[in-house]
């Protein structure tokens, strides 16, 4: 294995590691009390504060002029990949729990793939094996996060965790709501949305990312947005001055680790993966997400495993599989067709005729 193939695959896991951190942190902040909004527009400011210096720093030379189309774009991308997305996901977490928000965005490549479709973006060719894949792919994934969504079945026995954290056991035990099955219904659907939310963000951002080649700045951009976009929303719902409050450790480590963690972090690990790898290198890493929450959710937080969530979680994971296989494929075949349509140079009158073909790539990412 070389050092770049190396690399990745710790990336890989180190990034999986920090989105479980954002699940479990969460969580824990929104059952101290901390209003979801409130948290998300903390990410915001401080996401935007931390990538802010390393997209002026490592792009000033090579940015693109930024005009009001490009502004209106990321203006659109924030909604959507950020605002929209980040709030259905939070509020979603808020009512469910961290293994179903993280079973839940294993949807994200079906979700994609039916919005591309939607916006021609992509094709079906249901007649292919590739095509044919992606088709039942996605509704095997549809099907899990309805039956995660609808059903949760007998409690798993797992036994009982030996790792006890009197903070979070007493935060657990003072705070924690008893949601019923309406509003974990309601979480579940939230989160559903989440994925969509975010797979509409990458088909705005795919034209975004052909006229606007600075990924860094139109990150920073795009949190600064949501961050205005968010605190109003916030604003709003919240008058309470004191919920606004970091006082609580849980409450300040939350903000900060959404912000700079997974808005800074995160991109910067995806970005270099891709680049090297290509975006369904990062996708398969999804499930390990799923693990590392269900593994930690019952050693810190004691949350029962239910039947319905692990039958629904095996659906999901199958059908985000096939969908990335069919895609796999796919590419192969754009891959050797292109091959063979290769750039011609053709001798006229001493200069050269450069015939380029540009190919749009869906790119299936995780990032929340």
């Amino acid at each position: 294995m070389e050092g770049d193939d190396i690399t990745a695959l710790i990336g890989m896991i180190i990034l999986q590691i920090c989105y479980a951190g954002i699940n479990i942190i969460s969580k824990l902040a929104m059952q101290s009390g901390m209003n979801p909004l409130v948290l998300l527009t903390y990410r915001q400011i401080f996401g935007t504060l931390a990538i802010a210096p390393f997209a002026f720093l490592t792009e000033r030379k090579t940015r693109p002029k930024i005009t009001f189309a490009v502004l209106f774009q990321i203006f659109v991308c924030s909604l959507s990949g950020a605002t929209g997305n980040q709030i259905f996901f939070f509020v979603g977490l808020k009512y469910t729990n961290p293994t179903i928000s993280s079973a839940m965005a294993n949807v994200l490549p079906a979700a994609t793939f039916i919005l591309a479709v939607l916006f021609r973006q992509e094709s079906v060719r249901i007649k292919t094996k590739s095509g044919f894949a992606k088709v039942i792919g996605t509704i095997v994934c549809v099907s899990g996060a309805m039956l995660l969504s609808f059903y949760h079945g007998h409690t798993i026995d797992l036994g009982e965790s030996r790792i006890h954290w009197s903070y979070v056991e007493r935060l657990i035990k003072e705070t924690t709501p008893t949601n019923g099955q309406g509003k974990h219904v309601l979480g579940s659907i939230l989160l559903l949305l989440s994925s969509f939310s975010w797979a509409l963000w990458f088909v705005i951002q795919a034209r975004l990312s052909v006229k606007f080649k600075a990924p860094y700045t139109s990150t920073a951009l795009l949190c600064f947005m949501a961050f205005f976009q968010c605190g109003l929303i916030a604003v709003i719902s919240e008058h309470n001055i004191a919920a606004w409050s970091l006082k609580s450790s849980i409450r300040l480590v939350a903000a900060l680790y959404a912000g700079v963690v997974c808005s800074a972090l995160t991109f910067s690990i995806t970005s270099w993966t891709i680049q090297r790898k290509g975006p369904l290198y990062v996708s398969i890493f999804s499930p390990l997400l799923l693990i590392i929450v269900a593994i930690i959710s019952w050693a810190l937080l004691h949350q029962q495993l239910h039947a319905g969530t692990v039958i629904g979680s095996v659906l999901i994971i199958t059908g985000l599989y096939a969908v990335l296989w069919g895609k796999s494929k796919e590419m192969k075949v754009e891959d050797a067709q292109h091959n063979m349509e290769k750039p011609t140079i053709e001798k006229h009158n001493g200069s050269h005729i450069i015939e380029e073909k540009d190919d749009f790539e869906l790119q299936i990412t995780n990032i929340k």
